[in-house]
């Protein structure tokens, strides 16, 4: 089976990973923790997030029903190291929703248009209407950390971005949408498993491009760039929550549970929710590099 890019993800693993990255995963097992700063030391059991996952499902579809009868608007911004595990949450909050009203919203690289446009401009087309759920898969913070790594913007155009993100957030909370941020935060040993995985599988090619392949090499730079960015966009109105997602499990559920108990949807069954795993998520205060 031919690899994507010649190979490059299994290159950078045998010749370029640092030895104790290379080391925890030759010595994993399937479904052990990779890190050893996560606080937990296995995987949820499949049994208790099934039964966990369906019941916030359930909660979910109350929420949408809501939503649709009261017109209300929410946005949920999803961000993180590629193969945080994004997509695959979003797929778990919108996998018994109806569609029509919960969008996924995942845009391709700015068009040459695009680019002499107000930056936000291209994100705002996208906004919920009356009774919709809208998924931000990346958003306009890619100016931030993505287009910073790889000079894709210049260093006036990012401090642009910082200077007005707080004020263009203010506006769409003010107007009554339910913006949620997340930031999925996957180490640095597992997101390489996880690379390795998607190599691997036709299935999942796919899912890698040339910013993965190269991403690997710069893993600091991500590190600078996405402090910053969670030190300069965190605000009272609208708040990062961290969720560490090398358990792909909790990250899913956790991410679920912190939206439906934030809104005071129609007939909640709080006991249904559970409790939240604030060593899972949290504040920017648990991000680690």
């Amino acid at each position: 089976m031919d690899l994507p890019f010649d190979g490059a993800i299994t290159k950078f693993y045998e010749e370029d990973a640092p030895k104790d990255i290379r080391n925890a995963i030759k010595r994993a097992e399937k479904g052990d923790i990779l890190d050893p700063d996560y606080p937990h030391s296995e995987r949820l059991p499949r049994k208790h997030y099934e039964k966990d996952l369906e019941a916030l499902q359930v909660e979910l579809v109350k929420l949408q029903a809501w939503a649709k009868e009261t017109g209300a608007r929410i946005a949920i911004v999803f961000e993180g190291r590629d193969a945080a595990g994004k997509g695959g949450t979003i797929k778990r909050f919108r996998e018994y929703l109806n569609p029509r009203g919960a969008r996924v919203v995942a845009l391709p690289k700015p068009s040459d248009t695009e680019q002499t446009q107000w930056y936000f401009q291209r994100y705002t087309d996208h906004l919920p209407a009356g009774g919709e759920i809208v998924f931000y898969d990346r958003s306009w913070y890619n100016r931030g950390v993505v287009e910073k790594v790889f000079d894709f913007c210049t260093d006036d155009q990012r401090e642009h971005f910082f200077a007005q993100v707080p004020d263009f957030e203010r506006m769409l909370v003010d107007d009554g949408i339910h913006l949620f941020k997340f930031w999925l935060n996957v180490g640095r040993a597992e997101q390489l498993r996880r690379f390795l995985k998607r190599e691997g599988s036709p299935l999942k090619q796919w899912k890698l491009s040339w910013i993965d392949v190269e991403g690997l090499k710069k893993w600091d730079d991500y590190s600078a760039a996405i402090k910053e960015t969670l030190d300069r966009s965190h605000t009272d109105h609208a708040p990062w929550t961290v969720i560490r997602s090398d358990d792909k499990r909790r990250a899913r559920t956790e991410a679920i549970r912190h939206v439906l108990r934030h809104i005071d949807y129609a007939r909640k069954d709080t006991k249904s929710l559970g409790k939240p795993d604030t060593a899972v998520c949290a504040g920017p205060e648990i991000w680690d590099a």
